[in-house]
């Protein structure tokens, strides 16, 4: 296994006498799909929140290829290849498809324009827009108005927005959330052609979407790290089946 591009090293995170991350180690490797799952209230928006930066562990290291990012601010770790996105779609309904991930691509690319009104004109942030429109199947969608497109058209369009700055490492919180069988399918098909080429941590409670995209599972139960691994061996595990997969679900994917 190639050395890791996330590294999480005894994350601990306490809300008064709530503990929400007891000790938790993992790691990504470099283009790997690595999903996180467990009930809710298991803590795991939380340990999202810490990658990010949006909220500091009380202890533990933060690792992003290889660097200590545990000090660093949101903006910093983008700035070093990481992106997020959340359960609630973070997009700028009024303007286009296009123009969302044209700001984003400004974002990344530094461009002296301060002004929307500029964005329209350049025309590299666009080609470099339509592009990343393409790779999540909506360049059909480019003009659209952001606040028109279907709920799994907005999930895929923040997930443009997300890839316009260029990231090493993408986290993606229940992407899934909200979406029909057909929108799922979609979204499931553009994250697994990210495979290889940028480095998911995934939460997400769709067992189909997990078995279908993750490398490796870990389970977070209660703030705590219950299990990790191959598929297989996650659906394997009796306490995992017993704890939150259940036996339907290890029914249907094979169990």
């Amino acid at each position: 296994m190639s050395a890791p591009l996330l590294e999480l090293e005894r994350i601990a995170k306490h809300f008064g006498g709530l503990v929400v991350s007891d000790a938790i180690s993992l790691t990504v490797t470099p283009g790997e799909i690595h999903a996180l799952i467990g009930p809710n209230g298991a803590g795991k928006t939380t340990l999202i929140a810490q990658v990010d930066g949006s909220l500091q562990p009380d202890s533990g290291r933060i690792f992003l290829g290889g660097e200590d990012i545990t000090a660093l601010t949101p903006a910093q770790r983008v700035r070093r290849g990481l992106a997020r996105t959340f359960q609630i779609t973070c997009i700028l309904p009024a303007f286009t498809a296009l123009e969302n991930v044209a700001l984003a691509v400004q974002a990344r690319s530094g461009s002296s324009f301060r002004f929307f009104r500029a964005v329209r004109r350049e025309r590299a942030l666009n080609d470099a827009a339509r592009e990343t429109l393409s790779r999540v199947g909506l360049a059909a969608r480019a003009a659209q108005p952001a606040g028109s497109l279907s709920h799994g058209e907005k999930r895929r369009l923040e997930l443009a927005m997300a890839l316009a700055t260029r990231p090493r490492l993408l986290l993606l919180d229940e992407p899934m959330a909200g979406t029909g069988p057909e929108e799922t399918d979609q979204v499931i098909e553009t994250l697994a052609a990210l495979r290889g080429e940028v480095g998911l941590l995934l939460v997400e409670h769709d067992m189909t979407a997990v078995f279908a995209l993750a490398d490796r599972i870990s389970v977070l139960v209660e703030g705590r790290l219950s299990a990790s691994g191959t598929p297989d061996q996650v659906r394997a595990d009796p306490a995992v089946q017993a704890a939150y997969l259940g036996q339907e679900a290890v029914d249907a994917h094979g169990g």
